[in-house]
């Protein structure tokens, strides 16, 4: 298992080995001992959830409300994606900065979402699966968006596609409104404690990057 830092503090992209011959393939997509030396702590799940998609379709970016929080470890079981993972954390010392990963079933790259970021994706195939691990069971008034295409964030979602959003993702508000209304997470209300504890992170304005 291969791990990178995100350019959004605490989140965490992770590549599985693996393993082939002639009857097809067989890889672990969440390692217990790899995701805990990077985190610092175990990731426990509550709920697991599939999404298909066709191309075009953008879901997010949606974060739930903290506390009490949802972490998420997401990974493509099927086609392609383009995910994106945003710090919209208030006090974040990467505040607005963030990461893209491109997602297929080739690489089953990973990426794991800690509480308080604002996550999307845009499936590039028809018939895109997406596999979910979440921390905490679904809560409808809990769900928040942001809108995807807020030219503040800037989110470099590739040209000649037609995008597919939900009809509250297309009404979401802009970052700058989402703060302005109170709707964002508090960064210090997201950090994990004890040993776990958030380290030091100190912004970097050309971290922003499309991985893989």
């Amino acid at each position: 298992m291969r791990t990178r830092k995100l350019a959004v503090a605490g989140g965490f992209e992770f590549t599985p080995d693996i393993h082939s011959d002639h009857r097809g393939l067989f890889f672990s997509p969440l390692q217990d001992e790899a995701f805990v030396a990077a985190v610092g702590h175990r990731f426990p799940v509550a709920q697991t959830n599939h999404s298909k998609s066709a191309r075009g379709v953008l879901r997010g970016l949606h974060f739930t409300a903290t506390p009490p929080g949802q972490a998420k470890y997401v990974y493509c079981a099927r086609g392609k994606a383009l995910d994106a993972v945003v710090d919209i954390r208030v006090g974040s010392p990467t505040y607005g900065q963030w990461d893209l990963v491109n997602m297929d079933s080739e690489s089953f790259r990973a990426v794991y979402i800690p509480d308080g970021l604002a996550h999307a994706f845009l499936a590039l195939e028809d018939d895109t699966v997406m596999s979910y691990l979440v921390s905490s069971a679904y809560q409808a008034e809990l769900e928040h968006a942001i809108d995807p295409l807020d030219p503040a964030i800037g989110l470099p979602w590739p040209h000649g596609v037609e995008f597919r959003l939900s009809a509250r993702d297309i009404i979401a508000p802009r970052l700058a409104e989402a703060e302005a209304k109170g709707m964002l997470p508090i960064y210090a209300d997201c950090l994990p404690t004890g040993p776990a504890a958030e380290p030091s992170v100190h912004p970097d304005p050309s971290a922003n990057r499309l991985h893989g």
